[in-house]
Order: C-alpha cells, then structure tokens, then sequence
C-alpha cells in the first residue's frame, strides 16, 4: 500500500467516525472568490491613489517650493500628498497579502509577486495619468451629490493655507504689498523682506508662489516666484471655484468698495 492509499483510507475512516467534517465545494469556492475580489479591489484602489499622488504632485503647486531650494523645503512638507502616499501602499500590500491566500503564491516566490504588483500598479496609474480620470475625480471632490466627494481629505489639502508657502494670482499690487486671490480667499503678502531681483515687478493677473512666513492674517514672503499659464492648474481651478461662488462674488463686490474688507481679509 502506498504513502497516497494510507493517507486516503486514514482520512475515509475519520471522515465516517465523524471525527473530520468534509466541506463543502461551494464554501471553498465561495471563499476563493472572496479572496479575489478583495484583491481586485485592492490592487484598484492602489492603481488610482498611486493615479492621484501623480495628478497631485503635476496640478497642485507642491513640487513648486522646491524651485527655492532649502527656502521651500517646509513648504513643500506641509503640502506633501502622505494620505495618498499612506493609502497606495497601504492597498498595495493588502493586495499582496491576498496573493498568499491564492493559488498563484504556491507557484512563484512572494518576492517576484510583490515586484510583479508594484511594476503593474505604476506602469497602470502612470497610463491613467495621461487621462482626464483625475480631473473629473477632482471635479466630484467638491460636488457633495457625487461618489467622489469621498475622497476630499486626500486632495482637499492642496488648497488649503499653509504656514511657509502660498499661492494665487495677483489681485492688487501696492507699494512692498500684494493681495492675491487664492483657493480659500484673498490673502495679503508682505514683500518687505523678500529677496526679488531689481528688475522684478508684479501685475495684476500674475500666477505667483512664494516661500516665507505666515503673520497673523498676512503673509511675510522670503522669495517669489512667477509661474507660467499651466502651472498648478489645481490651485487656478480652486481659486475659479471659491471666486466664481456666491461666497466669494459677495467678498469680490464688498472689497471693490471696502478698505475695511481688504484689511479683514488679507490682515493689511
């Protein structure tokens, strides 16, 4: 009798003194579908927020700080993507401990399979990149009847005010002083102790970006930058939302006509 025959009758025998309960084939295909479909969520879910940290790092104005060197390295901290950054890997590791409990783990090491899933993910997101899945996502971010609006703490935080960086077009150029409209309102920068070339003058309608201090409710800039028509498209977009809003057309028609307004909202 061979090792296989002993190995059967031993499990026929336990099996008929009820000592081992046989499973049911539907319980094990219920199972591998589940596992499936856990994986094929996740590997998704890692494909489109490695998608997203690509779009955000090209549309918002994070990547800009780094233009000022150590100036803007705070600034580009405090504008880092890490919830997107946290998410993707988070799913993509999900989606390779679900590989263990597949068929394909018994035959390839889980080294190759892990390098397998990370090439796919960013070869995947880095395609998606080229669409516009990121713009309309983007778009549903901030309608509260669309699914996407889910997904606003993780690029909400583009435009959102920062301590050492700042961004908008400018509104009003005076004397050592610029009020620029940004995603969250008017804002008030200090040029008093930022280091500009001579030559350097600003005018209204100008992109800028700069790396300083925030005071109060103005802006203390060390260094600024003007920045070409399509750069930081995501933070044009948001400052095209919160003006072309009813809040931010009632701000634009008082401050027309408001000293007082200006000093409110920029702290000038």
């Amino acid at each position: 009798m061979t090792d296989k025959q002993k190995l059967e009758d031993k499990i026929m025998n336990e099996i008929k003194s009820d000592k081992l309960k046989p499973r049911s084939k539907y319980i094990f295909l219920a199972e591998k579908l589940g596992v499936g479909s856990a994986f094929v969520f996740s590997l998704v879910l890692a494909i489109l927020f490695f998608n997203l940290f690509l779009f955000y790092l090209k549309a918002s104005d994070n990547l800009e700080y780094l233009n000022f060197g150590g100036a803007g390295l705070l600034a580009f901290l405090e504008s880092f993507p890490y919830l997107l950054v946290i998410s993707f890997i988070l799913f993509l590791f999900l989606a390779g401990y679900l590989t263990t409990k597949s068929d394909i783990s018994y035959k390839k090491p889980f080294g190759y399979l892990m390098i397998a899933l990370v090439l796919f993910v960013i070869v995947s997101g880095g395609i998606l990149a080229y669409t516009d899945i990121s713009e309309r996502i983007e778009e549903g971010v901030y309608n509260p009847d669309s699914a996407s609006s889910l997904l606003k703490p993780f690029l909400g935080g583009c435009l959102e005010n920062r301590g050492s960086g700042i961004a908008g077009i400018i509104f009003e150029v005076e004397e050592n002083y610029l009020i620029i409209q940004t995603p969250t309102g008017l804002q008030g920068i200090s040029l008093e102790e930022a280091t500009l070339p001579p030559s350097q003058k600003f005018v209204v309608g100008q992109f800028i970006v700069a790396v300083g201090e925030r005071k109060d409710k103005g802006f203390l800039a060390q260094k600024v930058r003007i920045l070409d028509e399509d750069e930081s498209p995501m933070v044009r977009r948001g400052i095209h939302r919160h003006f072309e809003g009813e809040e931010g057309k009632g701000c634009m028609r008082e401050c027309e006509h408001s000293e007082e307004c200006f000093k409110e909202c920029t702290g000038h």
